[in-house]
């Protein structure tokens, strides 16, 4: 089901949020000591098992905290204070050792030996293998990723014994062992799983869906979708330092006004994923962590399976059209980069992504390219939104409504449900044009375009396909970004990219968390919530 909104429906929303008072009826009291906390979200967890298809990025955290991956990164001082993953640092989680070939192309890990199950079963080489196999078997999403870092083919994955795993790659690639830190190829139970699965479910999607079988630090004692989550701590974690937190709520509460209200109140320790809006106004009150989302962009899609958006001048139309000043002030209330009103040509060299485009607001620009179009009289067409990202959707897409009518195009705004939003946008790619956010998880260039603009893979949610984009993407992917031809390939991408204009880049966003009596908080580039180090105050 879907909704429509009006600029003057919109405008009403904001006091309907204050009823906060029934809500609290519902909610713990203040977490009891120092061992549990409560945090509320925004976005809908419908699966717990991030290999799933349709799962939704909010559930990613269930694969961050329940499961444990053979390395994890390093972390840092983030920009503009609290704590930062560190891609440039490696560390161990599963594998107490790791080795690579002299010619990169086998590496060997070394499972810590005190690693188990939440069943008490040892961690085995079996078990990694076969997880692996999962991961690039089950397709959409987690199969194109693990590709990302050359990771594509069962025959790949030895277990050599009880505690050695073995990968054997096609080629080197700077991406395959930070690709082995992201959330995806996190190892299972594959005994547990097994035990469980179907003759026409090999791979236990229906089990791990509302059943995590995992060795990470917190297992899942209950899960009400569209309600709540609750992690309860594993004392035998050996992928880490224990945490501090016994308990952890995650409570979904889709209203902002009441998330803002319960953490600025201390009826819940943390707010994740706050409104820029709220992190601009709490910040002078509690702790507000506002991190600028490496290799991210909130862009406007313009789907090529209709007809319209085939036409070019059609899309530039729109690139010049769009109100990008009024959109980062008043969706992002300026928090986060621009992303728009820069320099044409790009220096060599100059690889750096995100980056401003050459598009800026010019309606007589936008105007004349429509009349050049194969459609003078504009046209109509729905514009699509997330439920769940309405904070920054919602506002983005009644000043884009409102700026494209000038130049012909009727826009009607559809409210799309954050639990069916990740299979309408990104798998069956349906939205003829849709607001989307995209964060690539290994922070180069060419990764970003390998999900963003390569044919068929899941971010690619405007069906773009250029045959140059497609080549230029697989000779950079696995290239060393020191390599004489790896900024030359960068920079066409870019050239090809802006110019056919399948993401009109909006602005580079920031993610905002809100602390009341906890500490800890880590940023982390799957943009997910990692309860591991938090404390509570």
């Amino acid at each position: 089901m879907t909704e429509v909104t009006t600029r003057r429906n919109f405008l009403k929303m904001g006091a309907a949020g204050a009823s906060v008072l029934p809500f609290l009826k519902a909610m713990p009291a203040s977490a009891q000591g120092a061992d549990t906390m409560v945090v509320v979200v925004g976005q809908t967890i419908n699966s717990l098992d991030l290999h799933r298809s349709g799962t939704s990025r909010a559930a990613y955290q269930v694969g961050i905290n329940c499961y444990d991956r053979l390395v994890s990164f390093g972390t840092k001082e983030a920009i503009g204070g609290g704590l930062s993953y560190d891609y440039s640092v490696i560390e161990p989680e599963l594998a107490e050792s790791w080795s690579v070939s002299d010619d990169g192309m086998t590496l060997t890990f070394k499972l810590k030996p005190e690693a188990k199950f939440w069943d008490g079963r040892k961690v085995t080489a079996q078990d990694v293998k076969w997880s692996f196999d999962r991961a690039v078997s089950v397709g959409g999403f987690p199969t194109v990723q693990m590709k990302a870092g050359g990771l594509e083919r069962p025959e790949q994955f030895i277990a050599e014994d009880d505690d050695t795993f073995v990968i054997k790659l096609d080629r080197p690639s700077k991406l395959t062992i930070p690709d082995l830190a992201v959330p995806v190829p996190y190892v299972i139970n594959s005994v547990e799983v097994q035990a469980n699965a179907a003759a026409d479910d090999p791979w236990g999607l229906e089990y791990l869906h509302t059943t995590p079988a995992g060795s990470g630090a917190f297992k899942v004692t209950r899960w009400s979708p569209g309600e709540q989550l609750v992690y309860d701590r594993n004392d035998d974690w050996a992928g880490g330092p224990q945490p501090a937190l016994k308990r952890v709520v995650i409570r979904e509460v889709p209203s902002p006004a009441t998330r803002r209200a319960l953490v600025e109140r201390g009826d819940v320790q943390m707010a994740f994923g706050i409104p820029d809006k709220d992190a601009a106004e709490l910040a002078d009150t509690i702790d507000v962590f506002s991190t600028p989302v490496e290799n991210c962009i909130h862009c406007l899609c313009p789907n090529f399976s209709f007809e319209p958006f085939q036409d070019a001048n059609v899309r530039k139309a729109i690139a010049y059209a769009v109100p990008y000043e009024d959109i980062f002030q008043t969706a992002a209330f300026g928090r986060g980069l621009p992303l728009y009103g820069g320099e044409a040509e790009i220096p060599e060299g100059d690889i750096a992504w995100p980056r401003k485009t050459q598009y800026d607001t010019d309606l007589d620009k936008a105007k004349e390219l429509m009349a050049a179009s194969a459609y003078p009289d504009g046209f109509e067409v729905p514009l699509s939104i997330s439920l769940d990202l309405a904070s920054w959707m919602e506002p983005t897409a009644l000043l884009v409504q409102e700026a494209l009518g000038k130049i012909g195009i009727k826009v009607e705004i559809e409210k799309i449900p954050g639990a069916n939003w990740r299979t309408a946008v990104l798998v069956e790619k349906r939205l003829p044009l849709h607001l989307e956010n995209f964060g690539g998880w290994l922070n180069t260039p060419d990764y970003y375009f390998f999900w963003a603009y390569k044919d068929g893979h899941l971010f690619n949610s405007s069906n773009y396909r250029n045959e140059e984009i497609e080549e230029l993407v697989d000779a950079s992917l696995h290239m060393e970004m020191d390599d004489p031809a790896y900024a030359p390939m960068i920079k066409r991408m870019f050239d090809i990219a802006l110019e056919d204009l399948p993401r009109i880049p909006l602005y580079q966003p920031a993610l905002n968390v809100a602390a009341n009596g906890a500490e800890g908080y880590e940023f982390w580039f799957h943009r997910q919530l990692d309860v591991r180090p938090i404390k509570v105050t």
